[in-house]
């Protein structure tokens, strides 16, 4: 496998760990390492910093496939394989369908970047 694949098959996971979230029927334990999945996955603050040769990109390649790994193992199989048929659909032409997801992410963003110029300049 090269690396776009697996970035392929990283990005489709985080997508059924994402739906799996959503679902009532996921137990509690998984939604908890899913939500710490994501929320590692969206964040831009790594546990090593990217600017560090090697081992700052070292963290993502090994500790979010781990994460993803840890919150398949705990999902239930029958919402796992439901959810995959959802992610399919999910992603058309290489887009999200549901992109106005991304917009609370924007807003607390703007939010902090905000609050840290009004801090800076006042």
């Amino acid at each position: 496998m090269n690396i776009k694949e697996i970035s392929k098959q990283l990005k489709s996971k985080i997508t059924v760990v994402f739906l799996a979230y959503k679902r009532t029927d996921t137990p509690l334990l998984a939604k908890i390492i899913i939500a710490i999945t994501i929320g590692y996955a969206l964040s831009p603050i790594d546990l090593i910093p990217d600017f560090i040769p090697i081992l700052g990109y070292l963290d993502d390649i090994i500790i979010l496939p781990l994460l993803i790994a840890l919150s398949i193992k705990l999902i239930p199989l029958n919402i796992l394989q439901e959810c995959e048929v959802q992610a399919i659909d999910l992603w058309k032409n290489g887009k999200p369908k549901k992109w106005y997801y991304a917009i609370p992410i924007i807003m607390i963003w703007i939010f902090i970047i905000g609050f840290i110029l009004y801090k800076i300049f006042s």
